[in-house]
Protein backbone atom coordinates (compact mmCIF):
# COMPACT_ATOMS: atom_id res chain seq x y z
CA UNK A 1 0.00 0.00 0.00
CA UNK A 2 1.25 3.50 -0.89
CA UNK A 3 1.82 5.63 2.17
CA UNK A 4 4.04 8.42 3.53
CA UNK A 5 5.36 8.86 7.04
CA UNK A 6 7.20 11.97 8.22
CA UNK A 7 10.20 10.95 10.32
CA UNK A 8 11.93 14.22 11.33
CA UNK A 9 11.65 17.99 10.94
CA UNK A 10 14.02 20.93 11.13
CA UNK A 11 13.27 23.42 13.93
CA UNK A 12 14.27 26.52 11.93
CA UNK A 13 12.62 25.78 8.56
CA UNK A 14 9.86 23.70 6.98
CA UNK A 15 12.35 21.00 5.96
CA UNK A 16 11.46 17.44 6.90
CA UNK A 17 12.41 13.83 6.25
CA UNK A 18 10.06 10.98 5.52
CA UNK A 19 9.56 7.58 3.94
CA UNK A 20 7.27 6.81 0.99
CA UNK A 21 6.31 3.14 0.71
CA UNK A 22 5.31 1.63 -2.64
CA UNK A 23 4.95 -1.94 -3.86
CA UNK A 24 8.36 -1.62 -5.53
CA UNK A 25 10.16 -0.37 -2.43
CA UNK A 26 10.69 2.57 -0.13
CA UNK A 27 11.77 6.11 -1.01
CA UNK A 28 13.52 8.24 1.62
CA UNK A 29 12.67 11.92 1.36
CA UNK A 30 13.77 14.52 0.48
CA UNK A 31 14.64 12.66 -2.72
CA UNK A 32 15.91 13.52 -6.18
CA UNK A 33 14.59 11.38 -9.02
CA UNK A 34 16.84 10.84 -12.07
CA UNK A 35 14.94 11.43 -15.30
CA UNK A 36 14.60 8.37 -17.55
CA UNK A 37 12.58 10.01 -20.29
CA UNK A 38 12.22 7.09 -22.73
CA UNK A 39 12.95 4.32 -20.24
CA UNK A 40 16.64 5.05 -19.71
CA UNK A 41 18.66 7.59 -17.76
CA UNK A 42 20.89 8.77 -20.60
CA UNK A 43 24.38 7.31 -20.54
CA UNK A 44 24.01 5.50 -17.19
CA UNK A 45 23.81 1.75 -16.55
CA UNK A 46 21.04 0.54 -14.24
CA UNK A 47 23.77 -1.16 -12.21
CA UNK A 48 25.38 2.21 -11.55
CA UNK A 49 22.01 3.86 -10.87
CA UNK A 50 21.50 1.35 -8.08
CA UNK A 51 24.98 0.77 -6.67
CA UNK A 52 26.90 4.01 -7.24
CA UNK A 53 24.26 6.73 -7.62
CA UNK A 54 21.89 4.90 -5.23
CA UNK A 55 18.72 6.07 -6.94
CA UNK A 56 15.60 4.93 -5.09
CA UNK A 57 13.16 5.98 -7.83
CA UNK A 58 13.39 7.13 -11.45
CA UNK A 59 11.03 9.13 -13.63
CA UNK A 60 9.59 8.15 -17.01
CA UNK A 61 7.82 10.41 -19.48
CA UNK A 62 4.29 9.59 -20.60
CA UNK A 63 4.45 11.64 -23.82
CA UNK A 64 7.66 10.01 -25.05
CA UNK A 65 6.79 6.47 -23.98
CA UNK A 66 3.35 6.78 -25.58
CA UNK A 67 4.96 7.71 -28.91
CA UNK A 68 7.70 5.07 -28.67
CA UNK A 69 8.02 2.24 -27.97
CA UNK A 70 4.22 2.62 -27.80
CA UNK A 71 1.61 1.22 -25.49
CA UNK A 72 1.20 -2.18 -27.11
CA UNK A 73 4.92 -2.93 -26.73
CA UNK A 74 4.80 -1.91 -23.08
CA UNK A 75 1.69 -4.02 -22.47
CA UNK A 76 3.28 -7.10 -24.05
CA UNK A 77 6.41 -6.54 -21.95
CA UNK A 78 4.35 -6.42 -18.75
CA UNK A 79 4.85 -2.70 -18.11
CA UNK A 80 7.80 -0.35 -17.96
CA UNK A 81 9.46 -2.01 -14.95
CA UNK A 82 9.87 -5.28 -16.82
CA UNK A 83 10.59 -3.65 -20.17
CA UNK A 84 13.61 -1.78 -18.79
CA UNK A 85 14.57 -4.30 -16.05
CA UNK A 86 14.09 -1.85 -13.17
CA UNK A 87 12.67 -3.26 -9.93
CA UNK A 88 12.46 -0.04 -7.90
CA UNK A 89 9.71 2.61 -7.95
CA UNK A 90 8.92 4.62 -11.10
CA UNK A 91 7.01 7.90 -11.40
CA UNK A 92 5.51 9.08 -14.69
CA UNK A 93 4.52 12.64 -15.49
CA UNK A 94 1.34 13.44 -17.40
CA UNK A 95 2.99 14.52 -20.65
CA UNK A 96 1.49 17.99 -20.26
CA UNK A 97 4.85 19.76 -20.09
CA UNK A 98 6.09 18.05 -23.27
CA UNK A 99 2.94 19.05 -25.14
CA UNK A 100 3.61 22.62 -23.95
CA UNK A 101 7.32 22.64 -24.79
CA UNK A 102 7.88 20.28 -27.74
CA UNK A 103 4.89 20.60 -30.03
CA UNK A 104 4.45 23.77 -32.07
CA UNK A 105 1.02 22.52 -33.19
CA UNK A 106 -1.39 21.83 -30.35
CA UNK A 107 -4.99 22.56 -29.47
CA UNK A 108 -6.34 22.64 -25.95
CA UNK A 109 -10.05 22.16 -25.32
CA UNK A 110 -12.14 21.08 -22.33
CA UNK A 111 -12.16 17.60 -23.89
CA UNK A 112 -8.36 17.25 -24.00
CA UNK A 113 -5.22 18.16 -25.88
CA UNK A 114 -4.54 17.43 -29.55
CA UNK A 115 -0.91 17.66 -30.59
CA UNK A 116 1.52 16.80 -33.36
CA UNK A 117 4.26 14.28 -32.62
CA UNK A 118 7.73 15.82 -32.59
CA UNK A 119 8.94 12.59 -34.26
CA UNK A 120 6.83 12.36 -37.41
CA UNK A 121 4.16 15.06 -37.19
CA UNK A 122 1.34 12.56 -36.66
CA UNK A 123 -1.69 13.84 -34.74
CA UNK A 124 -2.63 12.49 -31.30
CA UNK A 125 -5.03 13.43 -28.52
CA UNK A 126 -4.60 13.15 -24.76
CA UNK A 127 -7.84 13.21 -22.80
CA UNK A 128 -7.96 12.75 -19.03
CA UNK A 129 -9.43 9.30 -19.58
CA UNK A 130 -6.95 7.98 -22.12
CA UNK A 131 -4.10 9.54 -20.17
CA UNK A 132 -5.12 7.36 -17.20
CA UNK A 133 -5.21 4.34 -19.53
CA UNK A 134 -1.79 5.25 -20.94
CA UNK A 135 -0.20 5.48 -17.51
CA UNK A 136 -1.92 2.27 -16.43
CA UNK A 137 -0.29 0.62 -19.45
CA UNK A 138 3.11 2.08 -18.59
CA UNK A 139 2.64 0.84 -15.03
CA UNK A 140 4.30 3.55 -12.94
CA UNK A 141 3.95 3.38 -9.16
CA UNK A 142 3.10 7.10 -9.06
CA UNK A 143 1.09 8.72 -11.86
CA UNK A 144 0.61 12.44 -12.53
CA UNK A 145 -2.80 13.78 -13.51
CA UNK A 146 -3.14 15.42 -16.94
CA UNK A 147 -2.62 19.17 -16.77
CA UNK A 148 -1.75 22.18 -18.86
CA UNK A 149 1.65 23.59 -17.99
CA UNK A 150 1.02 27.33 -18.00
CA UNK A 151 4.01 29.52 -19.03
CA UNK A 152 5.69 31.24 -16.11
CA UNK A 153 5.17 34.69 -17.63
CA UNK A 154 1.51 34.20 -18.54
CA UNK A 155 -0.88 37.09 -17.79
CA UNK A 156 -3.44 36.56 -15.05
CA UNK A 157 -6.42 35.97 -17.37
CA UNK A 158 -4.59 33.26 -19.29
CA UNK A 159 -3.37 31.61 -16.07
CA UNK A 160 -6.91 31.59 -14.64
CA UNK A 161 -8.34 30.07 -17.83
CA UNK A 162 -5.54 27.48 -17.88
CA UNK A 163 -6.23 26.56 -14.26
CA UNK A 164 -9.93 26.03 -14.95
CA UNK A 165 -9.00 23.69 -17.80
CA UNK A 166 -6.60 21.74 -15.56
CA UNK A 167 -9.20 21.48 -12.80
CA UNK A 168 -11.82 20.13 -15.17
CA UNK A 169 -9.34 17.59 -16.50
CA UNK A 170 -8.39 16.59 -12.96
CA UNK A 171 -11.98 15.77 -12.00
CA UNK A 172 -12.39 13.53 -15.05
CA UNK A 173 -8.94 12.00 -14.60
CA UNK A 174 -9.61 10.97 -11.00
CA UNK A 175 -13.07 9.65 -11.82
CA UNK A 176 -11.62 7.39 -14.52
CA UNK A 177 -8.67 6.41 -12.31
CA UNK A 178 -11.10 5.25 -9.62
CA UNK A 179 -13.11 3.28 -12.18
CA UNK A 180 -10.08 1.35 -13.49
CA UNK A 181 -7.58 -1.09 -12.01
CA UNK A 182 -3.80 -1.55 -12.28
CA UNK A 183 -2.77 -4.00 -14.99
CA UNK A 184 0.28 -5.68 -13.51
CA UNK A 185 -0.64 -6.78 -10.00
CA UNK A 186 0.67 -3.89 -7.91
CA UNK A 187 -0.83 -0.65 -6.67
CA UNK A 188 -0.62 2.66 -8.50
CA UNK A 189 -1.35 6.02 -6.95
CA UNK A 190 -2.02 9.40 -8.58
CA UNK A 191 -0.81 12.87 -7.63
CA UNK A 192 -2.94 15.86 -8.71
CA UNK A 193 -0.82 18.73 -10.07
CA UNK A 194 -1.30 22.14 -8.46
CA UNK A 195 -0.98 24.89 -11.10
CA UNK A 196 -1.76 28.63 -10.92
CA UNK A 197 1.33 30.24 -12.43
CA UNK A 198 2.84 33.00 -10.21
CA UNK A 199 -0.48 34.23 -8.78
CA UNK A 200 -0.99 33.40 -5.07
CA UNK A 201 -4.79 33.41 -5.25
CA UNK A 202 -4.77 31.00 -8.19
CA UNK A 203 -2.28 28.74 -6.44
CA UNK A 204 -4.51 28.67 -3.35
CA UNK A 205 -7.56 27.88 -5.49
CA UNK A 206 -5.64 25.10 -7.24
CA UNK A 207 -4.42 23.62 -3.96
CA UNK A 208 -7.87 23.70 -2.35
CA UNK A 209 -9.41 22.01 -5.38
CA UNK A 210 -6.71 19.31 -5.58
CA UNK A 211 -6.78 18.67 -1.81
CA UNK A 212 -10.53 18.12 -1.90
CA UNK A 213 -9.86 14.75 -3.57
CA UNK A 214 -7.58 13.41 -0.79
CA UNK A 215 -4.95 11.59 -2.86
CA UNK A 216 -1.67 9.94 -1.89
CA UNK A 217 0.43 13.01 -2.62
CA UNK A 218 0.46 16.29 -4.52
CA UNK A 219 2.67 17.78 -7.23
CA UNK A 220 3.45 21.46 -7.68
CA UNK A 221 3.75 22.18 -11.39
CA UNK A 222 4.27 25.16 -13.65
CA UNK A 223 7.38 26.45 -11.88
CA UNK A 224 10.89 26.89 -13.28
CA UNK A 225 9.22 27.61 -16.64
CA UNK A 226 10.30 31.22 -17.12
CA UNK A 227 9.30 32.97 -13.91
CA UNK A 228 11.89 34.62 -11.60
CA UNK A 229 13.38 32.25 -9.03
CA UNK A 230 12.04 34.30 -6.14
CA UNK A 231 8.52 33.90 -7.55
CA UNK A 232 9.00 30.13 -7.50
CA UNK A 233 9.98 30.25 -3.83
CA UNK A 234 7.02 32.53 -3.09
CA UNK A 235 4.61 30.03 -4.68
CA UNK A 236 6.12 27.21 -2.60
CA UNK A 237 5.54 29.27 0.53
CA UNK A 238 1.89 29.63 -0.50
CA UNK A 239 1.24 25.99 -1.44
CA UNK A 240 3.39 23.78 0.80
CA UNK A 241 1.74 24.77 4.12
CA UNK A 242 -1.65 23.92 2.63
CA UNK A 243 -0.69 20.30 1.89
CA UNK A 244 -1.23 18.00 4.90
CA UNK A 245 1.81 16.70 6.77
CA UNK A 246 1.00 13.10 5.86
CA UNK A 247 1.20 13.74 2.10
CA UNK A 248 4.41 14.00 0.05
CA UNK A 249 4.97 17.22 -1.92
CA UNK A 250 6.61 16.97 -5.34
CA UNK A 251 8.09 20.02 -7.06
CA UNK A 252 8.21 19.14 -10.75
CA UNK A 253 11.21 19.84 -12.99
CA UNK A 254 13.44 21.60 -10.44
CA UNK A 255 16.36 22.29 -10.60
CA UNK A 256 19.79 23.58 -9.55
CA UNK A 257 21.38 22.42 -6.27
CA UNK A 258 20.38 25.77 -4.77
CA UNK A 259 16.77 25.35 -5.97
CA UNK A 260 16.61 21.91 -4.37
CA UNK A 261 17.95 23.04 -1.00
CA UNK A 262 15.67 26.09 -0.96
CA UNK A 263 12.74 23.86 -1.93
CA UNK A 264 13.54 21.47 0.91
CA UNK A 265 13.66 24.42 3.32
CA UNK A 266 10.10 25.28 2.24
CA UNK A 267 8.77 21.76 2.77
CA UNK A 268 9.23 20.00 -0.59
CA UNK A 269 9.89 16.24 -0.48
CA UNK A 270 10.47 15.17 -4.10
CA UNK A 271 12.37 16.68 -7.05
CA UNK A 272 13.32 15.78 -10.61
CA UNK A 273 15.25 17.58 -13.32
CA UNK A 274 17.22 16.81 -16.49
CA UNK A 275 19.92 19.29 -15.43
CA UNK A 276 22.42 16.79 -13.94
CA UNK A 277 22.53 14.67 -17.08
CA UNK A 278 21.91 17.35 -19.74
CA UNK A 279 24.48 19.75 -18.29
CA UNK A 280 26.84 16.86 -17.62
CA UNK A 281 26.76 15.82 -21.28
CA UNK A 282 27.81 19.37 -22.13
CA UNK A 283 30.74 19.41 -19.71
CA UNK A 284 29.22 21.09 -16.62
CA UNK A 285 29.91 19.31 -13.34
CA UNK A 286 28.27 20.08 -9.99
CA UNK A 287 30.62 19.38 -7.09
CA UNK A 288 30.84 19.99 -3.37
CA UNK A 289 33.35 22.78 -4.08
CA UNK A 290 31.45 24.46 -6.90
CA UNK A 291 30.58 24.24 -10.59
CA UNK A 292 33.21 23.24 -13.15
CA UNK A 293 33.20 23.62 -16.94
CA UNK A 294 35.33 20.66 -17.94
CA UNK A 295 36.14 22.15 -21.35
CA UNK A 296 38.14 24.97 -19.75
CA UNK A 297 41.89 24.97 -20.38
CA UNK A 298 42.54 25.30 -16.64
CA UNK A 299 41.78 21.60 -16.09
CA UNK A 300 44.14 20.30 -18.79
CA UNK A 301 47.02 19.65 -16.37
CA UNK A 302 45.00 19.09 -13.20
CA UNK A 303 45.53 15.46 -12.24
CA UNK A 304 43.58 15.66 -8.99
CA UNK A 305 40.34 13.66 -8.63
CA UNK A 306 37.20 15.03 -10.27
CA UNK A 307 35.63 15.69 -6.87
CA UNK A 308 37.65 14.69 -3.79
CA UNK A 309 34.50 15.02 -1.64
CA UNK A 310 32.23 13.27 -4.14
CA UNK A 311 30.08 10.22 -3.45
CA UNK A 312 30.67 8.42 -6.77
CA UNK A 313 33.49 6.01 -7.54
CA UNK A 314 34.15 7.97 -10.77
CA UNK A 315 35.04 11.01 -8.64
CA UNK A 316 38.11 9.23 -7.29
CA UNK A 317 38.90 6.98 -10.27
CA UNK A 318 39.39 9.70 -12.90
CA UNK A 319 41.22 13.03 -12.90
CA UNK A 320 40.00 16.41 -14.08
CA UNK A 321 42.65 16.38 -16.80
CA UNK A 322 41.49 13.03 -18.14
CA UNK A 323 37.82 14.04 -18.15
CA UNK A 324 38.65 17.30 -19.96
CA UNK A 325 40.66 15.32 -22.53
CA UNK A 326 37.62 13.09 -23.20
CA UNK A 327 35.35 16.09 -23.73
CA UNK A 328 37.79 17.83 -26.07
CA UNK A 329 38.22 14.57 -28.00
CA UNK A 330 34.45 14.18 -28.36
CA UNK A 331 34.53 10.81 -26.62
CA UNK A 332 31.10 9.54 -25.46
CA UNK A 333 32.71 8.23 -22.28
CA UNK A 334 33.01 11.86 -21.13
CA UNK A 335 29.23 12.27 -21.08
CA UNK A 336 28.84 8.97 -19.23
CA UNK A 337 31.33 9.92 -16.49
CA UNK A 338 29.88 13.43 -16.12
CA UNK A 339 26.28 12.18 -15.99
CA UNK A 340 27.10 9.57 -13.37
CA UNK A 341 29.04 12.09 -11.30
CA UNK A 342 26.28 14.73 -11.42
CA UNK A 343 23.53 12.30 -10.51
CA UNK A 344 25.61 10.89 -7.65
CA UNK A 345 26.19 14.46 -6.45
CA UNK A 346 22.46 15.27 -6.53
CA UNK A 347 21.58 12.10 -4.63
CA UNK A 348 24.34 12.80 -2.12
CA UNK A 349 23.04 16.36 -1.74
CA UNK A 350 19.60 15.15 -0.65
CA UNK A 351 21.15 12.45 1.60
CA UNK A 352 23.23 15.12 3.34
CA UNK A 353 20.13 17.28 3.62
CA UNK A 354 18.28 14.42 5.30
CA UNK A 355 21.14 13.95 7.77
CA UNK A 356 21.15 17.64 8.71
CA UNK A 357 17.37 17.75 9.07
CA UNK A 358 17.62 14.82 11.48
CA UNK A 359 20.46 16.60 13.32
CA UNK A 360 18.35 19.76 13.60
CA UNK A 361 20.82 22.09 11.88
CA UNK A 362 19.59 21.95 8.28
CA UNK A 363 18.98 25.68 7.84
CA UNK A 364 22.49 26.68 8.98
CA UNK A 365 24.04 23.97 6.82
CA UNK A 366 21.90 25.00 3.83
CA UNK A 367 23.03 28.64 3.96
CA UNK A 368 26.70 27.62 3.80
CA UNK A 369 26.19 24.84 1.28
CA UNK A 370 24.23 26.89 -1.27
CA UNK A 371 27.09 29.40 -1.55
CA UNK A 372 29.68 26.63 -1.71
CA UNK A 373 28.11 24.42 -4.39
CA UNK A 374 26.96 27.29 -6.63
CA UNK A 375 30.40 28.94 -6.84
CA UNK A 376 31.87 28.93 -10.36
CA UNK A 377 35.34 27.40 -10.32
Amino acid sequence: MFNFIQTASDPSSAARTGVITTDHGQIHTPIFMPVGTVGSVKGVYHRDLKEDIRAEIILGNTYHLYLRPGLETLRQAGGLHRFISWDRPILTDSGGFQVFSLTPIRKLTPDGCTFASHIDGSRHTFTPENNVDTQRMIGADIMMALDECCPGDAPYDYAAKSLRLTQGWLERYLRHFDETEPLYGYEQTVFPIIQGCVYPDLRRQAAEHALSFDRGGYAIGGLAVGEPTEKMYEMLEVVCPMIPQDKPRYLMGVGTPANILEGIARGVDMFDCVMPTRNGRNGMLFTWNGIMNMRNRKWADDFSPIDPDGASFVDRMYSKAYLRHLFIAGEMFAAMIASEHNLAFYLDLVRQARAHIEAGDFNRWKEVTVKRVMTRL
